[in-house]
């Protein structure tokens, strides 16, 4: 099972569990449809594309709506730490959900007891709350941005509002970024530092790096990192190495943005719909 769990900008803190499907722009789970603008929405919008063109199962997803006040974010963690031992998912992906110390650990617990441990992969807030938790090496998987990045590298900062402001400013010196958080033990055994330049980083060395195509616009457009994560869930998952998965994966979304012929308007799920041609380049490759 590829469960993908996380939090999405809406009012409602119900903890949704189910099948996650695509439907007219947006996911469904339940019949109950979400949008895909950016965040876990694109994430899970992204693995979903990827499982339909390879005829995989579909992922189950758990989400919360959170928009900032913690309590769907609450009774996701709650949710996840009592439910996962009945699921035994195979590889789990985290995206958004607030950073807690405390919840992480006992999620983090419950999946340690299992009697084979999934997959870990972790992007955005989950990833903040493992390296605060000091378990960010037992995680598979991050896809930290640079500023992300250099909040793995600081090994003081307990939230990437307080990286320090001369590794912050390094930025344009990512291999030693990338070292300063292996060295720290904050780093997971595989990275993807995703930005000009995405860097595929595996037990604290740069294996490879994707820049082309090069496409500027797709700074300007929301959610184009959280769909390298769901990507790489979903070629894990259909049997490729992590290695592998995260170069294609990194150069697929390279792909779709350009085939999408984006501008500053163009949204996410326009970029979405064009994986399944990106990755047919993008294994040519690789």
């Amino acid at each position: 099972m590829l469960m993908l769990a996380g939090t999405l900008p809406t009012n409602s803190s119900e903890v949704h569990l189910g099948e996650v499907r695509l439907a007219d722009g947006r996911i469904v789970i339940n019949d109950q449809a979400f949008p895909i603008n950016r965040g876990t929405g694109a994430m899970m919008a992204a693995c979903c594309a990827v499982c339909e063109k390879y005829h995989l199962e579909k992922p189950v997803g758990v989400v919360s709506g959170d928009t900032g006040r913690g309590e769907g974010s609450t009774k996701l963690y709650h949710f996840l730490r009592d439910t996962i031992p009945s699921m035994t998912p195979t590889i789990i992906v985290f995206h958004y959900i607030m950073p807690s110390w405390h919840h992480h650990d006992e999620v983090f617990r419950t999946i340690r007891s299992l009697e084979k441990m999934p997959i870990l992969i972790a992007d955005a807030g989950f990833m903040y709350v493992a390296k605060m938790s000091g378990f960010a090496s037992d995680y598979d998987i991050f896809t930290p941005d640079l500023g992300e990045l250099a909040f793995l590298a600081d090994d003081e900062a307990p939230h990437p509002f307080y990286t320090r402001g001369f590794i912050f400013h390094m930025e344009d010196r990512v291999e030693e970024l990338i070292k300063m958080a292996y060295q720290e033990q904050n780093a997971a055994r595989f990275l993807l530092v995703k930005g000009k330049k995405d860097y595929i980083c595996g037990d604290g060395k740069v294996l490879s790096a994707v820049n082309e195509p090069d496409v500027p616009e797709l700074e300007a457009i929301g959610g184009t990192g959280d769909t390298i994560t769901g990507m790489l869930a979903a070629l894990i998952y259909k049997g490729l190495s992590k290695e592998k998965a995260l170069e294609i994966s990194a150069k697929a979304n390279r792909i779709a943005g350009k085939l999408a012929h984006p501008s500053p308007a163009t949204q996410i799920g326009e970029i979405i719909k064009k994986i399944p041609e990106a990755l047919d380049y993008a294994q040519k490759i690789y």
